[in-house]
């Protein structure tokens, strides 16, 4: 496939081909990895400026994107990408296969780091990406202090990350910039940056428990780091919506069984729909049995919704089913469910980051919404394309000001990859329910 990259991917991109370390502080589904992986193949098949490249990022993302994204591309289908997963064994056997880049977990560079060190071997990657910097922005993490320690040995470090500081106090912003630049821009050590921009807030005594922003602090300090820190703040004009598929996997064993037990034979296929609704609930996760029954399968698409979470962002999520809605709330406390003026309020005010909605309750008559959020996620894939279109228009409407985001959660090798290719097509969905339940009835 042939990748055309929008205004501000091909401003990314450059940013990348020609400077050292930049922060990429771009919203999930904004093209992140193509905009890395051109910039990969461009430095390391035609300018012969980069021989090695790690890539550190979230399990997931790890176990299923990047080596998926580079295949789907034809500029990056030539990049040899080896996943480094799995036990201590297996990860050593990957880096002993020749490759272009390797993609590690976050929880496993600390011991990469220290198996560099005991084989007495140069440091091996001359480019590094950390893909999503919500492990970097602590600097006592023992992940920042593990890229920290081979800083010196880095020739060119990226960090990739949705919002640069989600709580908006800008403390997180400092260990993601000097671990780039060695803090020439925001001071060498954390007390020198807060000395000159901040002011101590809450507190006891000496004990200071929280700090605030000086008068101007803010500008300032977008000021200082603009050269080295691409986002949305950066004049880049972003596309009305941006649709993106989340993939997840999980072990099959548990789903195919209650498949066979829950599908083929205890539930009477009444018509297509029943059955495919009971197939789109195992996809989510859980599904119910004729008594009503709840049964846990998997939280595949609990952690995808945990990476969007961490962003820092007010999200709006669509749910259709009860015991979706009830675990989402088990792993996220905050998350309210909408219940009409008072959740509006919550909304708009910004005292509801995470709000859970049905289709049906949004997809009319709902207004306001597109004044403080731009992110939408799609728990489960709806079989009515007119509700998908108008559910998701309560973010994506005249009073947006700035891109929306609209997340698919799409579980592998189940009647999501179905759905979410009929609506991508606005094809037709009866035809398609009816061919995902063939061999059932």
């Amino acid at each position: 496939m042939n990748f055309s990259p929008r205004d501000y991917q091909q401003v990314a991109i450059d940013r990348m081909v020609t400077q050292p370390y930049q922060l990429l502080a771009l919203r999930m589904g904004t093209g992140k990895t193509p905009i890395t992986l051109s910039a990969i193949a461009e430095l390391m098949f035609n300018r012969f400026e980069v021989s090695k490249v790690l890539v550190v990022a979230p399990l997931r993302v790890a176990e299923l994107v990047w080596h998926t994204e580079a295949a789907k591309w034809d500029h990056t289908r030539g990049l040899r990408v080896q996943r480094v997963l799995g036990t201590a064994k297996q990860r050593m056997e990957a880096l002993a296969i020749e490759s272009d880049v390797f993609v590690i977990n976050r929880e496993n560079l600390p011991w990469l780091v220290e198996l560099v060190a005991l084989s007495k071997q140069p440091w091996p990657f001359d480019f590094v990406v950390v893909d999503e910097t919500i492990g970097f922005k602590d600097r006592t993490s023992k992940a920042w202090k593990a890229i920290k320690s081979v800083r010196d040995k880095i020739k060119r470090l990226y960090l990739l990350t949705g919002t640069p500081d989600p709580q908006g106090d800008l403390l997180a912003m400092w260990p993601q910039i000097s671990l780039m630049d060695k803090g020439q821009r925001l001071g060498t050590g954390i007390t020198k940056y807060k000395d000159r921009w901040y002011l101590p807030d809450k507190r006891n005594g000496a004990i200071i428990y929280s700090y605030k922003l000086k008068a101007g602090a803010r500008e300032e300090i977008y000021a200082a780091v603009a050269d080295v820190m691409l986002s949305i703040e950066s004049d880049i004009v972003l596309p009305e919506r941006i649709d993106n598929v989340v993939q997840v996997v999980f072990p099959m064993a548990r789903y195919r069984e209650l498949e066979r037990e829950l599908v083929s034979q205890e539930i009477t296929a009444v018509n297509a729909a029943v059955l495919a609704g009971k197939l789109g609930q195992m996809a989510n996760g859980a599904v119910y049995d004729d008594e009503g029954i709840v049964h846990h399968i998997h939280d595949a698409k609990l952690d995808a919704l945990a990476e969007i979470v961490e962003q820092g962002e007010q999200v709006l999520v669509f749910t259709t089913y009860r015991h979706d809605q009830a675990r989402i709330k088990a792993r996220f406390p905050q998350a309210q469910i909408f219940d009409g003026a008072p959740s509006m309020a919550r909304w708009k005010s910004g005292k509801c980051q995470l709000m859970l909605m049905h289709p049906a309750s949004g997809g009319h008559g709902v207004d306001g919404l597109q004044l403080s959020g731009h992110v939408v996620v799609w728990f489960g894939l709806p079989f009515d394309l007119d509700q998908y279109e108008q559910a998701t228009a309560r973010l994506h409407r005249t009073g947006q000001t700035v891109s929306v985001v609209v997340h698919h959660l799409v579980a592998k090798d189940t009647i999501d990859e179905r759905i979410m290719r009929v609506l991508a097509t606005k094809g037709d969905m009866q035809q398609a329910l009816l061919d995902a339940v063939k061999g059932y009835v």
